[in-house]
């Protein structure tokens, strides 16, 4: 009778590790920020999905830091026009930010000839 204790209790110790020590599922995009809601701690990036445009509304956890050049920066630093790369995750709740870099700035171009 012990030895079948042992042996089930070394197969599920590992199992439990395993599971413990798995990240969570993420997915990134590059897109422009459309919007920045502070208060609501939101942020809504546009990105292109194959011949179309989507909008992905994302939430923003307090500790996360937005990042640009490798400094800091405070979410209401984001901008509309603004290029970033996102790594976002499902929640129950919706989609959460895990990191925002800001990687650029997007240009109207007005007022340019070719």
């Amino acid at each position: 009778m012990t030895r079948i204790a042992l042996i089930v209790a070394c197969l599920l110790v590992p199992a439990a590790a395993g599971a413990q020590q798995a990240p969570p599922p993420h997915d990134s995009l590059r897109g422009a920020v459309r919007t920045v809601d502070p208060r609501a701690r939101t942020v809504a990036v546009t990105t292109g999905v194959g011949m179309a445009l989507r909008v992905v509304q994302l939430r923003v956890p307090t500790e996360l830091r937005v990042s640009a050049g490798g400094a800091a920066l405070p979410l209401t630093a984001l901008q509309p026009g603004d290029i970033v790369r996102v790594s976002f995750g499902w929640r129950p709740a919706g989609l959460v930010a895990y990191t925002i870099e800001r990687v650029g700035r997007m240009t109207d171009g007005a007022g340019r000839s070719p």
